[in-house]
């Protein structure tokens, strides 16, 4: 399917649909939609969308990221000489190599990404395996009103989408369907993003990657590693599932209403977490006890987790971790390594 079939929505688009709806964005739902269409190609460049993907899009709102993420797919999937309007270029940076990019000031351009999200062309032959979209909106009213949206902008490619009106944090494996997700792309709310990316690679194990746009503060907390002054629980967790590396900041101007805060890029990409015969579950609750107090040593911070102070510390050393240490210093490995001791 050519992705000139795909209309990406302007300001003006998003005001008048969210005029018609009666629709005024919410702080309590973490409402900012975005209305420059340089920064949704530019996520779904970064998505990197293949033949066969299955994209989870988290918080679709009216449809702006869904509109670029149908582009790219249809882009994906296209054979040559039928992506109208489409440079066939080669697939757009990995998003590791978009650190500190700025998203401003493109005038509908994202760091030389077609409009089709920068997506490769396809080469001659058979069509490719479709790429399908699956978008969980937790507004009711928004929920209902994207399916008309892509079938008014987007006809060509409006079947491959299926929309869910529900909580990210409550929807797993039999919500979603088959086949599973591949691809996670979301502009998220702010107050919920580190707890649905965790819940999302716990729930959903097809999730091989994905570009999520956060709080800067929570995305740099997302990327940071040991020693840095942002380490922490989100870092460490994360951690287990996914490489995150930054990808991109976003200013405040392409946002109704426009946050108080400013915006990052993070993108991840799975691998396996760190060998240990502890759970996912008491490696998290050694780092939730570990930075529970970041300015103690860990024989303290540990103490209540492992029973008492000293037991703390027969559990560190035999892990191999000095008991003076602070949490921010410590891999996710060496949590496991931690938890695993503590449950031999």
């Amino acid at each position: 399917m050519a992705s000139a079939a795909v209309r990406l929505l302007g300001a003006g688009d998003i005001r008048r649909i969210a005029g018609r709806l009666g629709v005024r964005p919410t702080k309590r739902l973490g409402q900012n939609f975005v209305i420059e269409q340089g920064t949704v190609r530019q996520i779904a460049a970064l998505a990197r969308v293949r033949p066969g993907d299955v994209i989870l899009e988290v918080g679709p709102g009216l449809g702006s990221l869904t509109l670029a993420l149908l582009a790219a797919a249809a882009a994906a999937t296209a054979p040559a000489g039928e992506a109208d309007g489409v440079r066939g270029t080669a697939l757009p940076r990995a998003a590791g190599e978009a650190d500190g990019n700025a998203l401003a000031g493109q005038g509908g351009e994202a760091n030389g990404a077609d409009v089709a999200g920068g997506a490769q062309v396809a080469p001659a032959g058979p069509r490719l395996v479709p790429v399908r979209l699956v978008a969980v909106e937790i507004d009711p009213v928004l929920a209902d009103e994207l399916p008309r949206t892509v079938a008014e902008r987007a006809p060509d490619v409006a079947d491959r989408v299926t929309v869910l009106a529900a909580d990210a944090l409550a929807i797993g494996e039999s919500d979603v369907g088959a086949p599973a997700p591949t691809v996670l792309a979301a502009n998220l709310p702010y107050n919920v993003a580190v707890p649905v990316v965790l819940h999302l690679l716990a729930a959903l194990p097809s999730l091989a990657r994905g570009v999520v746009m956060v709080q800067a503060e929570v995305a740099d907390r997302m990327c940071a590693g040991p020693g840095s002054r942002v380490y922490g629980v989100p870092s460490a967790k994360l951690a287990w599932y996914a490489d995150a590396r930054p990808a991109g900041t976003v200013p405040r101007s392409v946002f109704w209403p426009a946050p108080n805060v400013g915006s990052k890029l993070v993108a991840f990409t799975r691998r396996d977490p760190p060998p240990t015969s502890a759970t996912r579950e008491e490696v998290f609750a050694v780092i939730d006890a570990a930075f529970g107090q970041r300015r103690k040593t860990l024989r303290a911070a540990l103490a209540g987790w492992a029973g008492s102070p000293a037991k703390a510390e027969d559990a560190l050393r035999a892990a191999g971790v000095d008991p003076s240490a602070r949490g921010e210093t410590l891999t996710v490995t060496d949590f496991a390594h931690i938890a695993q001791v503590a449950h031999s």
